[in-house]
């Protein structure tokens, strides 16, 4: 059974975006993205899709729309949240949920784990990452990182078994 992994970078107030865009824009935190999405499928919405500046190499897609979209011949459009759980829960592997907030918020209660690159910054935003509650978490700082004056980190959080 597939392993459902959120991996998002919010501000302190759980900033996501802005005007359909991210709002930071960190070289090493984009490096660590690529380096946990390459060679993965990747979940996302048609707002994420659309904010792209280009296909991400590597990755297969699967988009949760209502729209009734053609894209490449491996990726996957399903149109309701049974139909992805469905489809991704054939495989035997990780699959990242890139966004956006709506897509986040859906898979939440899916989820067995975040990676999240926690930033110490507060930001206008108009998308924000789903609230959830820490106690049903186990959580490891993975690295700290300085960037210009913006401090983050990688935090990895895992689902608490019940």
């Amino acid at each position: 059974m597939a392993t459902i992994t959120l991996i998002a970078a919010i501000g302190k107030n759980n900033e996501l975006g802005k005007d359909n865009s991210l709002i930071w824009s960190i070289p090493e935190d984009l490096t660590f993205f690529k380096e946990n999405t390459i060679g993965k499928r990747v979940v996302m919405g048609m707002n994420t899709l659309n904010s792209l500046p280009k296909r991400l190499p590597n990755r297969k897609y699967i988009i949760l729309t209502h729209k009734d979209i053609i894209l490449d011949e491996c990726d996957v459009v399903v149109h309701s949240l049974d139909e992805l759980l469905e489809y991704i829960h054939k495989f035997d592997e990780e699959i990242m949920v890139i966004g956006g907030a709506q897509i986040y918020s859906l898979l939440m209660a899916y989820a067995d784990k975040m990676l999240l690159t926690e930033i110490e910054d507060e930001c206008d935003a108009d998308v924000y990452f789903p609230k959830f509650s820490y106690d049903d978490w186990d959580r490891k700082v993975l690295s700290k990182h300085k960037y210009e004056k913006i401090e983050y980190r990688h935090v990895v959080y895992t689902k608490k078994i019940k």
